[in-house]
């Protein structure tokens, strides 16, 4: 009894002492302090961060953080290993098709069809890819792989698979008069093996493997030309 008594009277405010009432808190006591998080976050986040990666990436892979340019012969940047190119001449390798843009390849319009398998649309464009393989590649051993009748969905892949690019050596070959061995040893040359050796497949890059063609066996005879990307480079 005498503790809870002891207890009271020094809780209790000294006679002729006036006690300050707690201060209520204002927007800006939650203002401030948030808008300080949010500037320091944007400074780290959005700029210095940013910043670092980026000379990091100059600094240890300049090529690859520019956008993997590939040049000609000439020192011409023609084109980016990353992205795919149209080529249209019997002497060049073709890469998937594309549905990116209105006439295919567009940088700026990477995407697929959206066209879903029941669609009459695709199965009609498909049929018009094979016909039209069938036709330019007589000599192709087996059939057409699917992969050369059926765009990839972000309309740019620039890799084949070593099959798909062997399937037109006959074509290649025969449009630059040379053997076909010579074509066959290129692809092999040009196949990109897995990742780490087990991560993806084994790939060809289009572009890479059309420049070497020329720097390795000449131009092609003159026929219908590559597109215009493509062409201004396929001289190297």
């Amino acid at each position: 009894m005498r503790e809870n008594v002891a207890h009271a009277l020094s809780a209790s405010p000294t006679p002729g002492v006036k006690v300050k009432a707690p201060r209520e808190d204002g927007i800006l006591d939650h203002a401030l302090p948030a808008i300080r998080t949010t500037v320091v976050t944007l400074v780290l986040t959005g700029l210095l961060y940013p910043l670092v990666m980026t000379g990091i990436a100059r600094g240890l892979f300049r090529g690859r953080a520019e956008g993997s340019f590939v040049t000609d012969g000439a020192g011409k940047v023609v084109g980016s290993e990353l992205m795919a190119q149209g080529f249209s001449s019997p002497g060049y390798f073709r890469p998937r098709p594309s549905a990116a843009g209105g006439k295919g390849y567009d940088p700026l319009a990477s995407g697929g069809s959206n066209l879903g398998p029941t669609s009459r649309k695709l199965r009609d464009q498909a049929a018009g890819e094979l016909a039209k393989l069938q036709k330019e590649n007589p000599d192709a051993p087996g059939l057409v792989p699917i992969e050369l009748v059926t765009a990839s969905g972000s309309g740019l892949d620039p890799h084949l698979t070593p099959g798909a690019a062997l399937w037109q050596a006959p074509r290649v070959a025969r449009a630059r008069d040379v053997s076909l061995d010579r074509v066959r040893a290129l692809v092999d040359e040009y196949t990109d093996g897995r990742d780490l050796g087990m991560l993806g497949e084994r790939r060809v890059n289009v572009l890479m493997l059309n420049l070497a063609l020329d720097r390795r066996l000449g131009a092609p005879p003159a026929g219908p030309a590559a597109q215009p990307a493509v062409s201004a480079g396929s001289k190297g």
